[in-house]
């Protein structure tokens, strides 16, 4: 589990994957070795120029022989990778959704089915006859969560995982894995060239991640936090889920040079009592804003009210002095809006005055 995806108990995908096995295999194949064009105008006869694509993936290697045509994303992270690729036609459904889409992508969204706004069943999945499946994290892919990266590759279908949620990661937890080493934007960015490639469009994914790193490097400019610090708070009140050392927050707070008042646990999203929140006493609070209804306090206004009204958090310093941040729960996870929350964090530490 992670903090965006709760575990919904979702039917077995065995009855479906022999109902549909025929069907699938007939669309892999007509993919793959049909004609047209793709959405660049690039004609296809046979394999279709520059393809097939072959790479490695989290200990597995993907090859897609066509561009994929039919591709189900399964988490918000992926599915706004591929939206801002300009890929929105060759998308048949998404799923998993914390937050509105990205500011500039709405068009895009809304042309895209919306399978369910968590897990979709694997039945709501394969109704789609997908070409290729994508997601963000390993338990949307592995038990409890929509079906394996095995089963799917069983019917022909390809998959691809996030690098950030398997580099450095440890996942064989009941928690939402701990880091066995500091995250870095790096496969953030490997995801965006992967599925660029994947889709036929690299030279899309390199203009993408060069716009991303020249916002972080504006961000950042000139910037000295090194005496404040920094608590991210993604979701729940009588159980918080708070960030520890080394996933997307962990990015930010580096990029800044802050500190993260849980740096001393490499759980990815910890649980943490109010009252040891209190003892640490951050400077700033940085609050997940999100839509979805899955915990208590989910959005900011909720969070806010709990923080002031709470006797263990409404003397923190940075609630008496109303230092918050919001962010998207997307930029709290490591997807391309960390870069997000990169500026945002940064723009809060300037007006309160913690940043040089």
């Amino acid at each position: 589990m992670s903090p965006e995806t709760p575990r919904d108990s979702v039917p077995p995908i065995a009855s479906t994957v022999r109902r549909t096995a025929l069907l699938l295999t007939g669309l892999v194949l007509l993919t793959a070795c049909g004609g047209g064009s793709d959405s660049d105008g690039e004609a296809r006869e046979g394999a279709a120029p520059g393809f097939p694509v072959t790479l490695k993936n989290c200990g597995r290697t993907v090859t897609v022989d066509a561009a994929p045509r039919q591709a189900v994303s399964l988490n918000q992270g992926s599915t706004e990778i591929l939206l801002s690729l300009g890929l929105a036609d060759r998308l048949a459904g998404t799923a998993t959704w914390t937050d509105p889409v990205m500011k500039g992508l709405e068009k895009e969204e809304a042309s895209v089915p919306r399978l369910a706004e968590s897990l979709p069943s694997s039945e709501k999945v394969l109704a789609e006859e997908p070409d290729f499946v994508s997601a963000s994290f390993e338990s949307t892919l592995g038990k409890g969560g929509v079906a394996s990266r095995d089963q799917f590759e069983e019917l022909g279908v390809p998959t691809y995982l996030a690098p950030s949620d398997c580099m450095g990661k440890d996942n064989t937890g009941s928690s939402d894995g701990s880091r066995t080493e500091p995250l870095t934007m790096d496969p953030v960015y490997d995801e965006v060239r992967d599925l660029a490639a994947l889709f036929g469009v690299p030279e899309r994914g390199e203009k993408l991640v060069s716009s991303l790193q020249g916002r972080i490097d504006k961000a950042t400019e000139g910037i000295g936090a090194s005496d404040a610090t920094l608590l991210y708070w993604f979701a729940n009140a009588e159980a918080p889920y708070l960030a520890g050392c080394c996933g997307a927050p962990g990015i930010i707070t580096g990029e800044l040079g802050a500190k993260n008042v849980f740096d001393d646990t490499h759980e990815e999203w910890p649980q943490i009592n109010w009252e040891t929140v209190a003892d640490r006493n951050p400077d700033v609070l940085v609050i997940g804003d999100l839509t979805r209804k899955s915990q208590t306090a989910e959005s900011a206004a909720k969070k806010i009210e709990f923080l002031e009204s709470n006797p263990a958090t409404k003397n923190l310093d940075a609630v008496r002095n109303k230092r918050y941040v919001l962010l998207s729960g997307q930029a709290m996870n490591p997807t391309i809006r960390t870069v997000e929350g990169v500026e945002r964090v940064a723009a809060g530490l300037h007006s309160f005055g913690l940043a040089g």
